[in-house]
C-alpha cells in the first residue's frame, strides 16, 4: 500500500511540472508579440495607441468660426496734442465695432464678433511703431490708424514686415505708400491729390481773380508733401506760390508772427496746412491781423471743415475754407451716423471720426469675404475691395490700386456759411453757394 501511495505522489508532482512548463511557455509568446515591432506594411492598422484627436475640427474644409472675437487694432494720439482728433476716432471706430456686433458680427465666420484693441500712439511716431509690435503680438488681424504720417510711416513699416494689413483712416504723405508694400491701403485722398485739387478749386472757384498765394504750413512730412503737390499744380493753373512760411506745428503757440510775414507779400489769399490747435492758431492770428486778403483758404487744414473749429472760434469762423476729405453730408444714412456718435459721446462727429468708423466697416466687408481672421486672407481681401456702400463724400466705390490708393478719394471744398461748415465745391455735393471773395473782417 505505501508502494502505491509513493507511485501516485510521484505522478502528481510530474504533471504539476509539466502544467508549469505549458505556461511559461504561453507568458512568454505573448509578451513578445506585445513589444514587437509594428509591422510597416500595414500604416492602417498601427500595434501603438490611436492617438488621434476626432473632436478637432477639419480646417481644411468649410469656414471654421474662430474661437473668440476678431480683434482689431486702433491706433490714434490718445493723450498730448492731438488727443481730442485722436479720440474722437477712436470712439468712431468703437462706435462701428459695436454696431457691427448688434447687427449679427461677421456673418462669414458663424457671427464672430469684433474687437477694438486701442493703442496710444502719444503722437511719437516711434511710440506708435511699439504699439504696432505690440498688437500684433496680440493678435490682431488688422490695424487703422494713425492720423499722422510721421506715425504712419513707422506703423505701416512694422504692418508690412509682419504681414498684417493696416488700414490708413487719416494720414496723406504719398511717401508711406511709395515703398512697394501690399499690406498697406489708405482710404483717403493723399498728398498730390489733396494739393492738386486745391490749386484746382482754388481756380474754378475764383477764376483769374487768384494770382499769387502766401503758404503757411507745418514742418511735418504731411505739411511739406501737401503745400509741395499744392505749388506744382498751382503754376499749371497760373497761380504762384510767393512764399512759404513752414513752422512746428506741436510747439508753436502763436503764429501771428508768421501771418505777418504771409501778409507781407501782399498775396490774393492765404493758403494754410496744418493740424486742428495750429490752425485754430492760424485762424485766430488772420483775424487779429485783419490780413487784406480775398480769402483764407485750408488745404487739408485739420480745423476749418470741423464743428469744433466753429464752436472753438464762434463767429469770427465765418467764411474760412477748407479742401479736405468729407463724409457724403447730403446723406440720410451719415446723418443718422452723426446723430448716434454725438448721443453717444457728447460732442459732433468730424470727417477724422468719420473715416475710422469707416475704416473698420472695409475691414469688416474684407471679413466677410475673406470668411477668415487670419491676416494673410484678410490682405487679400482687402486687395480685391469694391464698397459700394460707403459713407464719403467720393465718386465711385471704395477700392484699392495696385499700391493700396482709394481710386475713388477725392476732397471736397467747405467753407463755414451761416455758422455751419457746408460743402461748396464739386457742384454734385454743393449744400450752398460759396462766398468768395469773403472774409469775417471784411464782410462785416
Amino acid at each position: 500500500m505505501r508502494k502505491i501511495t509513493i507511485y501516485l505522489s510521484l505522478l502528481l508532482s510530474l504533471a504539476l511540472i509539466a502544467t508549469a512548463c505549458v505556461s511559461d511557455s504561453e507568458e512568454t509568446t505573448t509578451t513578445t508579440a506585445a513589444t514587437a515591432s509594428p509591422d510597416t506594411t500595414q500604416p492602417d492598422t498601427p500595434d501603438t495607441p490611436d492617438t488621434t484627436q476626432p473632436d478637432t475640427p477639419d480646417t481644411t474644409e468649410g469656414t471654421i468660426a474662430p474661437a473668440g472675437p476678431v480683434l482689431i487694432g486702433s491706433i490714434h494720439p490718445l493723450t498730448g496734442g492731438l488727443a481730442g482728433a485722436g479720440n474722437r476716432m477712436d470712439n468712431g471706430a468703437r462706435m462701428a465695432v459695436e454696431e457691427i456686433n448688434a447687427a449679427g458680427g461677421i456673418a462669414s465666420l458663424g457671427g464672430a464678433p469684433l474687437e477694438l484693441v486701442s493703442a496710444d500712439s502719444t503722437g511719437a511716431a516711434e511710440v506708435g511703431q511699439s504699439e504696432a509690435e505690440r498688437l500684433i503680438g496680440d493678435g490682431v488681424s488688422a490695424i487703422i490708424g494713425t492720423y499722422q504720417s510721421a506715425v504712419t510711416t513707422l506703423v505701416a513699416a512694422i504692418a508690412e514686415r509682419d504681414g498684417v494689413p493696416l488700414v490708413i483712416d487719416v494720414a496723406v504723405a504719398d511717401s508711406i505708400l511709395d515703398q512697394g508694400y501690399t499690406n498697406v491701403f489708405r482710404i483717403q485722398p493723399n498728398a498730390t491729390s489733396m494739393g492738386a485739387s486745391g490749386a484746382q478749386f482754388l481756380s474754378e472757384l475764383a477764376g483769374d481773380e487768384i494770382k499769387t498765394v502766401a503758404y503757411l504750413h507745418d514742418d511735418t512730412g504731411f505739411g511739406v508733401s501737401v503745400a509741395d503737390a499744392f505749388e506744382a499744380a498751382a503754376a499749371d493753373y497760373g497761380i504762384e506760390v510767393t512764399a512759404r512760411i513752414p513752422y512746428p506745428p506741436f510747439e508753436v503757440t502763436d503764429l501771428t508772427t508768421e501771418m505777418s510775414q504771409a501778409a507781407a507779400v501782399s498775396p490774393d489769399v492765404i493758403v494754410i496746412t496744418g493740424y486742428y490747435n495750429d490752425g485754430l492758431l492760424a485762424a485766430r492770428a488772420a483775424t487779429d491781423l485783419e490780413v487784406d486778403v480775398k480769402a483764407v483758404i485750408g488745404i487739408a487744414q485739420g480745423a476749418f471743415h470741423t464743428p469744433q473749429f466753429v464752436a472753438d472760434f464762434g463767429a469770427s469762423a465765418e467764411l474760412f475754407f477748407n479742401s479736405n476729405y468729407h463724409f457724403n453730408a447730403s446723406d440720410p444714412v451719415v446723418q443718422g451716423i452723426l446723430e448716434r456718435f454725438e448721443a453717444a459721446y457728447g460732442e459732433p462727429m468730424d470727417t477724422e471720426a468719420m473715416l475710422s468708423y469707416q475704416a473698420i466697416h472695409v475691414i469688416a466687408d474684407a471679413l466677410e469675404r475673406a470668411g477668415s481672421s487670419d491676416p494673410a486672407d484678410v490682405r487679400a481681401a482687402l486687395a480685391e475691395t469694391n464698397l459700394a456702400d460707403h459713407f464719403m463724400a467720393y465718386p465711385g466705390p471704395i477700392a484699392f490700386d495696385e499700391t493700396g490708393e482709394n481710386i475713388s478719394a477725392q476732397p471736397v471744398l467747405m467753407q463755414v456759411v451761416d455758422g455751419a461748415v457746408q460743402q461748396v465745391y464739386p457742384l454734385d455735393l454743393r449744400e450752398t453757394d460759396p462766398v468768395f471773395p469773403g472774409t469775417a473782417w471784411s464782410n462785416n
